[in-house]
């Protein structure tokens, strides 16, 4: 009973912390305590050196910090981590992922929706003050039931690539399921476009490019031809948004104000190659780290962290940090591939996963150039619920490659 309750509850928090945080982890914790007095043994994915590493070099960051207290919501994050073994000893089947995933498609659906309702409304309030719907809205962005809209397009990122990965090599996709899929897929691409966040199209547009070419190449080589003519039809906000990536609007995009962060953790990583400054400390200690010939006031933007997974991480617990962090990712990024390698060609629900997990870790890479993505709790927290299922359907393909051999 302890068992079937502990998998339950796993797939209730991984799919509820697409609404709320608060929930989601309330349901992790009782997922755990179901698993520990169920006879089923925790398990790990085989991530352990990377991981440990990543948390000891935390820990010694935070010791030699000199500011312990501070730092601790960092190691209280930990927790989200417990995402990862528990989803990963629930699960035991693809047809369990299948259906999780499937979960993820509809719950996406509704929260685009109402990121989409948002949109509507902000297009409203920016006619009514008489202001550039531009102006107004890149700082007044949709966030669904999110806090902002950066972890709503991170999570939305993530299931959209594994909906695509659905369509594309699913063998479902020829039956019932492929209307609910692609509905889902045009509601979170439709939030994930109206949503005005450059590096998660960025990341979203070269992730979806890996799965077009492993689907047909020839889709893969159309998709800037597509997307380009798709620029030129948009309305102008849209437009305007997309060549800011190259010319910014003063005090309106984010450019300048991502200079001056990266600029400022490559001070700190100079001085503080090896621990950082301590967990928390980039946001306590920034502005005394900003570089001299940066004029004040600060180019308009949020300075509480590096908007980079790499620049971030090294800064705040040291370049030995960051290194296993990416150890870790490229480790599930390798695993996935070697896996996808070993199954049989053509459509199969192994190849949709597997393919989609390639995708996630691609685009949570590439974004993380751009934007701390794993520091926040809601997008981690699905993209380790990801992992540790994709992980669940690796073993499955490895094992039965195995079994042939």
């Amino acid at each position: 009973m302890c068992e079937r309750a502990a998998l339950w509850l796993a797939a209730a928090s991984a799919v509820t912390v697409i609404f709320s945080i608060a929930a989601s982890q309330i349901l992790l914790g009782l997922a755990m305590a179901a698993l520990l007095l169920s006879p089923r043994r925790l398990r790990l994915p085989p991530l352990h050196l990377p991981l440990a590493l990543f948390v000891l070099a935390t820990l010694a960051s935070l010791a030699l910090s000199g500011d312990v207290a501070a730092g601790r919501p960092q190691i209280r994050k930990f927790f989200v981590w417990l995402m990862l073994p528990v989803v990963y000893s629930t699960f035991r089947s693809t047809a369990q992922v299948r259906a999780l995933v499937l979960a993820w498609i509809g719950s996406a659906a509704i929260v685009a929706l109402r990121g989409l309702v948002q949109f509507r409304e902000k297009i409203e309030h920016a006619r009514l003050e008489g202001v550039s719907f531009y102006d107004y809205y890149v700082g007044e962005r949709i966030t669904g039931f999110m806090s902002h809209w950066m972890t709503f397009s991170g999570q939305l990122m993530i299931v959209f690539l594994l909906a695509v990965a659905f369509v594309l090599f699913s063998p479902s996709a020829r039956r019932g399921p492929l209307l609910y899929v692609l509905l889902g897929a045009v509601l979170t691409g439709a939030a994930l476009l109206v949503g005005f966040t450059r590096s998660i199209w960025l990341a979203t547009a070269c992730a979806a490019a890996y799965l077009l070419w492993r689907w047909r190449p020839w889709a893969a080589a159309a998709l800037p031809v597509v997307l380009a003519a798709g620029v030129l039809a948009a309305p102008d906000s849209l437009r305007t948004r997309v060549v800011s990536m190259f010319r910014p609007k003063q005090e309106v995009d984010s450019n300048q104000h991502r200079i001056v962060c990266w600029r400022t953790g490559w001070r700190i990583i100079q001085a503080h190659p090896w621990l950082g400054l301590g967990p928390e400390q980039v946001r306590l200690q920034f502005a005394r780290w900003v570089p001299r010939d940066v004029p004040w006031p600060l180019p308009t933007g949020w300075y509480g962290h590096l908007h980079s997974i790499y620049v971030h991480y090294a800064a705040e617990r040291g370049i030995p940090a960051m290194l296993a962090l990416v150890w870790l990712l490229a480790k599930i990024l390798w695993d996935f591939l070697a896996a996808v390698r070993k199954i049989p060609p053509g459509p199969s629900e192994e190849r949709f996963l597997l393919h989609g997990g390639v995708a996630v870790v691609l685009a949570v890479l590439i974004e993380g150039i751009f934007e701390l993505n794993l520091g926040d709790s809601e997008v981690l927290a699905l993209f380790l619920a990801a992992t540790a299922a994709v992980y669940v359907v690796r073993d499955r393909a490895m094992g039965a490659e195995s079994a042939r051999a």
